[in-house]
C-alpha cells in the first residue's frame, strides 16, 4: 500500500472525535439548569455547581485509581473527603457519576493521546500500528478508570458512547483514505464498527486475564487490522468485487504451486 501523508486526514478523524466528545456531554451528563435571564443569583449557582462537578469529578477519578473500578458511592465519597449525600446532591446516580468521569478521561487521557498520533506524519501501517498501541498501552496504564469509564462496572451507556467517539475517527480516516485512491467507501461505518469493536472486546478479553505482553497484543491486531484493510483497498473498496474474486488463501506448506 502507497505511502499517504496523513495529515488532512488526521483533521478529519480528529475533528468527528471532538464532535462526539461534545455529543458525549450533552447527551450522558445531567443536562445544566437553564440560567433565568436576570437572574443573578441563579446563575452564579449554576456556575458554582458546574465548578464543583468538575472537582468531585476529578477526585473521582483519583478514587478509582486508588479503589479500583468497583468501588461503591460510600467508598468513593470517603476517598475524594465529602459524604455521600454531597455526591448525590451533583450526580443524580453512580452512572451520572461514571458519565462525567468518562468525558474528564476521554479529553484530558484519550483524546489528546489520539490527536498527537493522527497529527503525525506516519505512512499508513505505522498509523494503523501506532493507533492501536495508543490505545492499549493507555489501557494498561490506567485499567481501573478505563474499566470503571466504559461502563463495565458502573452499568452506564458511558461504553457505548466512548465506542462512538473511537468510530467516528476510524471512519473519518477510512474515508480519507479510501477517497484519496478513488475507492467506494460506502462501507466505511461498517468496517470502522468492526475494528473499533474487535479492538475494544480483546482489550477487555486482555484485562480480564493479562496473559500476554502488550507489545503481542499490539501485534496480534495490528496484523488482523492491517491485513483487513489490505484486503478492502485490493478490491477499491467494493464488496461486489471481492465476493467476486476474494483474496486467495496461500497453499498449505507442501502443496504443488
Amino acid at each position: 500500500m502507497p505511502t499517504l501523508n496523513p495529515l488532512s486526514t488526521a483533521s478529519v478523524a480528529v475533528n468527528a472525535a471532538r464532535t462526539l466528545t461534545r455529543e458525549l456531554e450533552q447527551r450522558i451528563l445531567t443536562p445544566a439548569v437553564e440560567a433565568v435571564a436576570g437572574d443573578g443569583r441563579k446563575q452564579r449557582w449554576e456556575h458554582h455547581k458546574q465548578a464543583r462537578r468538575t472537582e468531585l469529578t476529578e477526585g473521582t477519578v483519583e478514587a478509582i485509581r486508588a479503589l479500583g473500578p468497583n468501588a461503591g458511592m460510600d467508598e468513593i465519597a470517603a476517598h475524594v473527603g465529602v459524604s455521600k449525600t454531597v455526591l448525590y446532591r451533583y450526580f443524580t446516580d453512580k452512572n451520572d457519576l461514571a458519565a462525567a468521569v468518562t468525558v474528564t478521561y476521554m479529553e484530558s487521557t484519550l483524546l489528546p493521546l489520539l490527536t498527537d498520533v493522527l497529527t503525525d506524519d506516519l505512512a499508513d501501517y505505522d498509523l494503523v500500528r501506532t493507533v492501536i498501541g495508543v490505545y492499549v498501552d493507555t489501557v494498561s496504564a490506567d485499567p481501573n478508570v478505563y474499566v470503571f469509564t466504559t461502563g463495565r462496572s458502573a452499568g452506564s451507556n458511558s461504553a457505548a458512547y466512548t465506542e462512538r467517539i473511537f468510530t467516528g475517527a476510524v471512519r473519518s480516516t477510512i474515508e480519507q483514505r479510501l477517497g484519496v485512491r478513488g475507492a467506494q467507501i460506502d462501507g466505511a461505518k461498517t468496517w470502522a464498527t468492526a475494528i473499533v469493536g474487535a479492538i475494544i472486546r480483546a482489550v477487555d478479553g486482555w484485562l480480564v486475564t493479562r496473559d500476554q505482553p502488550t507489545t503481542q497484543l499490539v501485534d496480534e491486531l495490528t496484523m488482523l487490522v492491517w491485513s483487513a484493510l489490505v484486503g478492502i483497498v485490493a478490491r477499491n473498496g467494493d464488496p461486489v468485487a471481492f465476493a467476486a474474486d476474494p483474496l486467495p488463501m496461500p497453499p498449505l506448506p507442501g502443496d504443488a504451486p
